[in-house]
């Protein structure tokens, strides 16, 4: 596949009228090697984060070879990709028809819940089978990250030492997993999750095999800059190591938006300037999804050689007729940005290409490689400690 040196070159070179997302394949290689050297335990990539096969095996090829899986659909696609790949099913209600074909055909022995009637579907569909690992999903605290995650699943701690004690009677390996939020912005998040896994082991009293932190690891985006990546792998294996668990216990991590955030950004037009609002062609139905319903703050470049004032804040509309097609920012781009002129959006790997739609007409877009660095990184080993009072994120 023809690749190109960055977003400037394909704007040249396509003058699209149409988005154009740009894969980096070297940086999403880079994240994969850093947590399969760097975590002190196994890493699941989330496929829910982007599931693009291509991505998929540049992630294989890196090392990763455990996939959190959380549909039927997800199951099949990477089995389908990677054949020697372990799945891992970890949504915590799932239909009997999905655990059955998961278990039987996809060789999925993996599986989490937050109730004992999901435990009864997994033992009914599984035929009572003997060779499972079962991980309880604990609820915890969201507070310290941006995206909560803290409401639809998990058991609460009142609850847990009956769950814990149920579970273990049908399976292999007993695990707890959690999730303490999409992009967690300090490693204290993991401790106090782990405070919480810590007492309902000492309730139930039972053997536990597996700690599971689950994802939030986060990725920098303007005025999201986290802490190094090791502060978080430090601390979570200090706290893992005191917990009261097997001796040969394993700890699992299950990084999405980390692992897949800095292999895409995506080239817009302009398509009409009213004020400080920019008229786009992406938007809230496409890769800009989050842009739009959360209000994140992607970083933007603008492409143009010619623009030369100060920037300035602008927010954008989306293709659609919709209102609701709208996405705050602020976006920083020079102030005599005009219509038919390109934008780079950044950090567009996680989430961005997984939710695009073909709302209204609109949705299509061309896929190239660039070989240009991501416009921030946590994997370069350039970038500044966030803790030092000259933080700045790290832009090319």
């Amino acid at each position: 596949m023809h690749s190109y040196p960055d977003a400037s070159s394909v704007a040249r070179a396509f003058a699209p009228d149409q988005p154009v997302i740009l894969n980096r394949p070297h940086a999403a290689a880079r994240a994969a090697r850093f947590f399969t050297e760097k975590f002190p335990g196994k890493s699941l990539y989330a496929v829910k984060a982007n599931p693009s096969p291509d991505l998929l095996q540049i992630l294989w090829d890196a090392g990763v070879t455990h996939f959190d899986v959380a549909s039927i659909a997800e199951v099949r696609l990477v089995r389908s990709l990677l054949p020697e790949a372990t799945l891992c099913f970890m949504h915590p209600v799932k239909t009997k028809s999905a655990i059955a074909e998961a278990y039987a055909e996809h060789g999925v022995r993996t599986f989490s819940l937050d109730t004992v009637e999901e435990l009864e579907k997994i033992v009914e569909a599984t035929g009572g089978a003997k060779d499972l690992n079962l991980l309880v999903r604990l609820r915890v605290s969201s507070e310290y990250s941006e995206l909560s995650l803290a409401s639809k699943f998990g058991v609460d701690l009142a609850d847990a030492a009956g769950l814990l004690r149920a579970v273990r009677q049908h399976c292999d390996a007993l695990g707890i997993c959690f999730h303490v939020g999409s992009q967690a912005m300090t490693p204290f998040a993991y401790v106090q999750a782990l405070e919480r896994v810590r007492a309902a082991i000492a309730e139930a009293a039972v053997t536990v095999d597996i700690i599971d932190v689950g994802g939030g690891f986060p990725s920098c985006y303007p005025g999201m800059e986290p802490p190094q990546l090791e502060d978080y792998f430090a601390l979570i294996s200090r706290h893992f190591e005191a917990l009261p668990i097997s001796y040969s216990a394993e700890l699992w991590c299950e990084p999405g938006r980390a692992l897949c955030a800095e292999y895409s950004s995506l080239i817009v037009k302009v398509e009409k300037r009213r004020g400080n609002e920019l008229y786009i062609n992406d938007g809230a139905y496409g890769a800009l999804f989050d842009a739009a319903h959360v209000a994140w703050r992607f970083p933007v470049l603008a492409l143009e050689d010619d623009l030369i004032q100060p920037h300035d804040e602008f927010s954008f509309y989306g293709p659609t007729c919709d209102d609701a097609d709208f996405m705050k920012g602020p976006f920083m781009l020079p102030a005599d940005i005009q219509a038919g002129d390109y934008i780079e959006i950044g950090m567009l790997g996680a989430y961005g290409a997984a939710m695009k739609t073909g709302f209204n007409g609109f949705g299509e877009a061309i896929a190239v490689t660039v070989t240009d660095e991501p416009m921030a990184s946590l994997y370069r080993g350039d970038r500044a400690d966030p803790r030092s009072s000259d933080n700045v994120v790290s832009l090319r």
